[in-house]
């Protein structure tokens, strides 16, 4: 194939039509709002842009915590439930509110009570409950974690005035509960 017929090919993927008129992304596209084009519902595109926004942010807390703690987001999120919860927290428990499988927690509690960060504790009532805890060690890095991961946060929504942000969260609340009482698990 001819370097033109190769170019006039990838050209027509990059815009093929997918729906009543709405061209396919490219697959450079960084802002996924952009892709629906100017017809989509407002519903669409407000979902588009809130995750890449929270896209956004995640990605900038994750290489900050890989910078400065050597860390991994879901390590700190772990650690965030466990400092909630200094009596412990049961594994399934864990993998609840962290709403992966329980595989995962297993892997990265393995990895934390290795480093000392965590211990396991059998449940004397039931020996094949385990609850997880932060130790010392742990409860100090997640201290130093979580003051750096909130002025990061901050710093994040620092384009937003006190009234922008409390004006959105204000609506996005309205949102999550009209979610609540509209979606059946």
């Amino acid at each position: 194939m001819s370097n033109t017929a190769r170019k006039k090919t990838t050209e027509a993927a990059d815009t093929k039509p997918t729906r009543k008129g709405v061209a396919k992304p490219a697959e450079n596209v960084v802002d996924m709002e952009m892709s629906t084009g100017a017809d989509s519902h407002m519903g669409l595109r407000l979902w588009l842009r809130m995750l890449t926004t929270t896209n956004l942010v995640q990605a900038e807390l994750r290489k900050r915590l890989r910078n400065e703690f050597d860390t991994t987001l879901p390590r700190f999120d772990l650690m965030a439930q466990l400092e909630r919860h200094p009596e412990g927290l049961k594994m399934t428990e864990l993998s609840r509110r962290l709403m992966v499988t329980g595989g995962n927690i297993t892997g990265i509690t393995d990895q934390l009570e290795k480093e000392g960060l965590v211990a396991r504790d059998t449940d004397p009532n039931d020996r094949r409950s385990i609850s997880v805890r932060l130790t010392s060690e742990g409860r100090a890095l997640f201290d130093r974690m979580a003051v750096a991961h909130e002025q990061w946060v901050v710093e994040m929504f620092g384009g937003l005035d006190l009234d922008e942000k409390s004006r959105t969260h204000q609506k996005l609340g309205k949102l999550k509960q009209h979610l609540l009482n509209t979606i059946k698990s």
